[in-house]
């Protein structure tokens, strides 16, 4: 029922802008058929009878040729919108190059898992203000990093800047003693995301851990299941576990986490932090963090402040600080 309504007032928001300029341009249309008709009884004596007819006959169709420039105008205002944006995307600037020869890392790189910015800033578009200011933070290889900050203080900034989906504005990331933004795309994404073939059993080890393999043992087609595109046939909470048990999988030194577990209960959420906290023991974590329980083990917080660091430092230091880490966690109840 909510649905046939919904479709209803769609479909009445839909015709009522046409009946509204219908209506009006009749009015016009026949505003224009009466001076036409006018003229001709004033004329009369000096207009042929012809001549009348053919004015009032082209005046009764007015109506239809006003319908039909009305139309054709909004219809190249819509096509127009095409032509723009295929403008816009031949303009648009190209990626890096997705391979470059010449500074391939080695094969065994990343070794250790070590991250470092050095004066990172980050700006979305070139006319846009920084989102990043000044990032100067050392990630030494195996630790657990938890990055939080108020909505909009640039954390998941902070994820596009190391896959390098935006371009730095100023200063470098290095990883492994490799400057990112000196090697080709595929060879930084590769190398932190590779997705070799598993066998099955491997496969229902990582849904295990994930805790997805009840959900996929009721399916059909169990491992065959075919998701859909974007993983709309997923709810959101199995769409960010069906990540985690792809990470799982990947066993890469490198692991960043953004709002990895915010669609999932409380429940769910501790299962996955404690598969996270065995599972990627030796791994470098960076976990953008909703909940602030799930990072209050970690090795270093992060706390970034309209794009800038502004504390950074162990869980415990930072409560005893009594800073803005403190204070999001007492808003979180956690003190």
């Amino acid at each position: 029922l909510t649905g046939v309504r919904l479709s209803v007032c769609l479909i009445y928001s839909y015709i009522s802008p046409y009946r509204w300029l219908a209506v009006r341009l009749e009015c016009v249309g026949n505003c224009i058929v009466l001076f036409a008709a006018l003229f001709a009884v004033i004329s009369r004596h000096s207009l042929s009878a012809g001549l009348v007819g053919l004015s009032v006959s082209y005046s009764l169709q007015i109506t239809s040729y006003l319908n039909w420039l009305v139309r054709m105008s909004s219809e190249m205002e819509t096509n127009i919108v095409a032509v723009e944006r295929l403008k816009e995307y031949s303009e648009t600037e190209k990626e890096a190059p997705w391979q470059i020869q010449e500074t391939a890392p080695p094969s065994t790189w990343p070794h250790s898992g070590r991250v470092e910015f050095r004066d990172y800033c980050l700006r979305y578009r070139e006319d846009l203000d920084l989102v990043l200011k000044n990032i100067n933070v050392t990630i030494e290889g195996g630790e657990k990093v938890g990055i939080v900050g108020r909505t909009g203080a640039g954390k998941s900034s902070l994820t596009l800047g190391l896959f390098r989906i935006n371009e730095s504005a100023e200063g470098e990331i290095i990883i492994d003693g490799v400057n990112i933004a000196k090697i080709g795309l595929h060879n930084l994404r590769f190398k932190i995301t590779i997705i070799p073939q598993y066998s099955d059993e491997e496969v229902w080890m990582a849904l295990e851990l994930a805790h997805l393999k009840g959900f996929v043992s009721a399916l059909p087609d169990k491992l065959n299941h075919e998701c859909a595109e974007g993983g709309e046939n997923l709810s959101v909470g199995q769409r960010q576990l069906v990540c985690l048990a792809r990470a799982l999988l990947r066993k890469t030194k490198i692991l960043v986490l953004d709002e990895a577990t915010a669609a999932v209960d409380l429940e769910t959420d501790d299962l996955i932090q404690s598969t996270i906290r065995t599972q990627f023991e030796d791994c470098t974590v960076l976990t953008i963090a909703h909940r602030l329980n799930t990072i209050m083990d970690y090795t270093r917080v992060i706390v970034l402040d309209k794009g800038e660091v502004r504390e950074c430092g162990a869980p415990s230091e930072l409560l005893q600080h009594r800073g803005i880490f403190y204070s999001m966690a007492k808003d979180a109840g956690l003190v």
